[in-house]
């Protein structure tokens, strides 16, 4: 059971990484960190495939927490 978990955790972060990473599009290593990252100070809504994009991130994540937890509690248990 513990692999088929350790195969899932590693799956789930690659996916996340990824959308991560597609979110930071056109800002450059700068804006990754710590520089002007929103389009000039100025607030963008997020839209289409933008915001279908950051709700997948957002569910990636949770899945991501949800199976270390549960992970954690196999080891333990």
């Amino acid at each position: 059971m513990q692999t088929y978990v350790n195969i899932a955790l590693i799956i789930l972060s690659v996916a996340l990484t990824a959308a991560i990473l597609l979110q930071t599009r056109g800002g450059g290593l700068g804006s990754a960190f710590g520089g002007d990252g929103m389009a000039g100070g100025m607030y963008k809504t997020r839209r289409g495939l933008e915001k279908t994009l950051f709700q997948i991130t957002i569910g990636l994540s949770v899945a991501f927490f949800v199976l270390v937890i549960f992970s954690s509690l196999i080891i333990s248990g």
